[in-house]
């Protein structure tokens, strides 16, 4: 590092050792904020050392890398220094040509703007560029023709045509040497700039006569070491004598001029006279041979005027003066040439707008960015000088930057409140730079400024919930509905993945039902679904974007699983006896109207799926009976003719409301007698075809009826004691407690609670004989249990025995079904069985629910809205003092059917028999 030179100068190598150990002896500038002066030689090589920066800035050399140390430059310019980032030495980037870089003479300097982030910090450094000896003075004709008249006397001067040499200072052109000779000599001028140039001086009177001309030697030599030097030869041809010479009205002219005068301006009229006549009082003006090449580009000389008009436009920011030199001669013989100066100096005028360069810092700027942050660097120039040069910036308005004012035409741009990508994404910032002249000139440039995503906003779902309807009997794999959600983040902060939240369905992970797209976002069915499982469920959907950190949402699904008609009436009343034919007794006697039987059955489905309608199919008289559509009662319709046949074949259709519709069948033989025998006994016995009747089928039937009960006695006294407490317990929870069983005033026997367990592994049943569910004393003619007759409790026999029929024929379909089996009497007094309520049950554990009409033959039928559950109303059955209601001890809906471990008890105050279902 040198210090900065006071003008210019060259450099001898001496001086430049001298210079090269100063500057590790000058001490180092402020760190922050200052100017560095720097000086180095022209000429030199790549890579040559200038300065350490980072010493002299007090910077860790570590750091300039990562703080991107650098100098920022205009747009378009060379750059002949560069900052080596490993060890901060500013070193020669391309080498330096003095005279191409600074094409006027004075301190050639090179401004530089040193820029380092985290945090920003600006340097100025000037660096002069040190002339040295590489151009020797030329000539610009090899030889000069100089004419001087015989008469010319001694002492006379003759002005040559001047050296150029582009170095400067003591490299510059220093004097000239004439060749010895015996009539001239040489005297060196100076010009106002220091320049020199030489004149030819007379010493002795020549002679044409004795010589005509004479040749000498023009040496240029100029102050560098090694000294360089430049020739010409000056032939000098003596004229003719013309006694007198132009004379012009002063010796130095000066004049202004505004840099803006257009090509043709009238600069000056010059005017010289010469006393002579003719041609030789004529006089012509031209340049003199010494006029710079500048000088003759931008001016011209009218030769017989002698008018000075501007040639090519002037640039105050070039040269503010030009010095030029013009000679006036007459065109007699031997005319000798006299001078003048013409001062011209240039007037500024504001024709130079500024120009501003961008030099990007950090770009795109992060949305979380804080305010203050550097977003650029802009330098503005306005090459006018005064008012002229003076710059303001200022920003477009309504955006979130504004300028800082750092060195002088330097500001940083920096953000003035928080950003918010998702609102603006990219900024473009208009930047104006305005002078000070009048008019003003001014410029603007557009900045593009990104604002890059932060990961600020969570993934939201376009419905707050979804809702699916899945048609039951699906495909496993099947798609059943889409979830989408939205992130106005962008790029991987946007990027969206679908997963399932943890949980269970019915005690089963989510995952083994449904399953989602992560990318998509569809969701599938992974299994069939079974309406009469599983009525819907809801599965919580997670949106989560990869962000870092990541955010996410979540969002309910639920599934509804819609019935379809999948399953057929099941006929549960009455069943067939002898395989496929149900039997019942009709007396002669009957009226129209009198109720045979009542057709009875359920359905799995829900909704129109179950709701049911009965037809009478096929009959062998089709006007003896009528079947009534809802309620399925079988009723006859006129009364019985001698004609009629004693044996009635009937087949009953019993079809639900579903698309297609399913439909279940049951054939009925119905036999005419007088009377209906009063015991169960007495009734199969009767419907059983004449060759049933003989002695041996009838042995067959009573030998098996006693094993069979037996064998149920005896697994009933077995289990009671494990039951026992159990089914205390039930009956006091249920309606059968002392008290609870009402009559309804007739003379029939007290009621009596049974209950009857039937396994879903095996047509077994447990009976168990309570006592009666009334306290009061039994009256006269009303038998106690001891006391019942053997027809009454074979009837009670029988009717569990026909339970367990029923309970086997279902079992091929799986789950477990409870039955309440009742006994009644039909018209003629004929016991019979009905059956009162339906519970299924799989073994699985997994629970299906088929809501049956729970109604016997004794009370008057409901319509089919008897067999669709309404959420919210208690399940009831119907008889003829009102609905009586069961499970008063646990209010069940239909939602939870078959799915709630209790004991249901259900009173028939008219059948004197209590059915008590153990609902597993």
């Amino acid at each position: 590092m040198t210090p900065k030179a006071a003008g210019s100068r060259a450099v001898t190598p001496g001086q430049l050792l001298l210079l090269l150990l100063s500057c590790r002896l000058a001490p180092a500038p402020a760190p922050a904020a200052a100017q560095l002066c720097y000086s180095v030689p022209e000429e030199l090589e790549h890579g040559a050392f200038v300065a350490n920066l980072a010493e002299d800035l007090g910077l860790d050399v570590a750091e300039l890398s990562a703080r991107r140390f650098r100098i920022v430059s205009r747009a378009g310019a060379r750059q002949h220094l560069e900052v080596n980032l490993e060890n901060g030495i500013l070193f020669v980037n391309e080498k330096i040509d003095r005279e191409e870089v600074c094409e006027a003479g004075g301190a050639c300097l090179l401004h530089l703007q040193l820029v380092i982030e985290g945090p920003l910090e600006l340097y100025r450094v000037e660096v002069e560029v040190l002339d040295i000896n590489d151009n020797a003075p030329a000539f610009p004709w090899q030889e000069y023709v100089v004419e001087v008249t015989e008469s010319a006397l001694p002492g006379a001067r003759f002005p040559l045509e001047s050296a150029q040499d582009p170095d400067v200072g003591t490299n510059s052109l220093r004097t000239y040497q004439l060749s010895p000779n015996s009539f001239f000599s040489l005297e060196v001028q100076s010009r106002s700039d220091g320049s020199k140039f030489a004149e030819l001086v007379l010493e002795r009177a020549l002679d044409r006569e004795q010589q005509r001309s004479h040749r000498v030697l023009l040496t240029a030599l100029d102050g560098g070491v090694p000294e360089r030097t430049g020739t010409a030869r000056v032939v000098v041809t003596v004229l003719d004598a013309n006694d007198n010479v132009p004379a012009f009205d002063q010796a130095s002219y000066g004049v202004s001029l505004p840099e803006s005068a257009p090509a043709g301006t009238l600069v000056i009229q010059l005017n010289a006279t010469d006393r002579d006549e003719g041609t030789n009082g004529e006089i012509e003006y031209s340049f003199s041979g010494h006029a710079p090449p500048r000088v003759r580009e931008l001016f011209s000389v009218e030769p017989r005027s002698g008018r000075v008009r501007l040639k090519a436009p002037l640039d105050y920011e070039r040269a503010i003066l030009h010095e030029l030199y013009v000679q006036a001669k007459d065109r007699g013989p031997a005319a000798v040439a006299v001078h003048c100066r013409v001062l011209v100096r240039l007037l500024d005028v504001n024709d130079n707008a500024p120009e501003v360069s961008l030099t990007s810092v950090s770009a795109p700027v992060l949305e979380d960015a804080p305010p203050g942050t550097v977003i650029a660097v802009i330098s503005v120039l306005d090459r006018d000088s005064g008012a002229n040069g003076l710059v303001s910036c200022e920003l477009s308005p309504d955006v979130p930057f504004h300028l800082q004012a750092s060195f002088r035409n330097y500001y940083a741009l920096v953000t003035a409140e928080p950003l918010d990508r998702e609102a603006v994404a990219e900024y473009n910032i208009s930047i104006t730079a305005r002078d000070g002249g009048s008019p003003a000139l001014l410029t603007r440039k557009t900045l593009t400024v990104q604002v890059s995503d932060v990961n600020d906003n969570a993934p939201r779902f376009l419905q707050p919930s979804y809702s699916v309807y899945v048609l039951e009997n699906n495909a496993p794999g099947a798609s059943i509905c889409s979830v989408s959600a939205r992130d106005p983040d962008c790029q991987h902060n946007a990027y969206l993945s679908y997963s399932l939240a943890e949980g269970r369905i019915q005690g089963m992970p989510v995952a083994t039902y449904v399953s989602i797209n992560s990318d998509s976002g569809h969701m599938y069915a992974l299994r069939s679904l079974d309406y009469e499982q599983i009525r819907s469920f809801q599965v919580q959907v997670r949106a989560q974007d990869a962000g870092f950190p990541p955010l996410s949402a979540n969002v309910t699904v639920t599934v509804f699983v819609l019935d379809q008609n999948d399953n057929a009436p099941v006929i549960v009343s009455p069943l067939p006896r002898n395989g496929s034919v149900a039997t019942e007794l009709v007396p002669r006697a009957a009226e129209p109207g009198y109720l045979v039987a009542r057709v009875s059955a359920v359905d799995a489905d829900a909704g129109q799926n179950s709701r049911l309608s009965y037809q009478l199919l096929q009959a062998t008289d089709p006007g003896l009976f009528s079947v009534a559509l809802y309620t399925g009662e079988l009723r006859t319709a006129r009364a019985f003719l001698d004609r009629d046949a004693p044996r009635q074949r009937l087949l009953v259709l019993v079809r639900d409301n579903g698309q297609p519709p399913l439909s279940a069948s049951v054939s009925l033989l119905l036999s005419v007698v007088e009377r209906v025998p009063e015991t169960l006994g007495d009734l199969r016995e009767l419907s059983l075809g004449p060759e049933a009747a003989t002695p041996a089928l009838t042995l067959y039937l009573i030998v098996s009826l006693g094993s069979v009960s037996c064998t149920f006695l005896v697994a009933t006294l077995v289990l009671a004691a494990v039951k026992c407490r159990k089914g205390r317990r039930s009956l006091r929870g249920s309606g059968c407690a002392p008290g609870s069983c009402r009559d309804d005033g007739g003379s029939g026997p007290p009621g009596y609670c049974y209950k009857v367990c039937l396994s879903p592994e095996s047509a077994k049943s447990d009976f168990m004989f309570l006592k009666p569910c009334s306290p009061r004393p039994a009256r006269n003619n009303e038998p106690g249990p001891e006391r019942l007759p053997a027809r009454k409790q074979r009837a009670a026999k029988n009717a569990l025995n026909a339970a367990s029929q029923v309970t086997g024929a279902f079992k091929h379909q799986g789950p477990c079904r409870h039955w309440a089996p009742r006994l009644g009497r039909s018209g003629a007094g004929a016991p019979h069985i009905t059956l009162l309520s339906l519970d299924f049950q799989k073994a699985s554990g997994a629970a299906t629910s088929v809501w049956a009409p729970r109604y016997g033959p004794l009370y008057p039928p409901l319509d089919y809205q008897h067999n669709v559950y309404i959420p919210g109303t208690p399940t009831m059955v119907g008889n003829k003092e009102g609905p009586l209601f069961l499970d008063q001890e646990d209010k069940s809906s239909f939602s939870t059917f078959g799915k709630r471990k209790k004991m249901s008890t259900y009173c028939d105050i008219h059948d004197n028999v209590m059915i008590n279902n153990d609902l597993k």
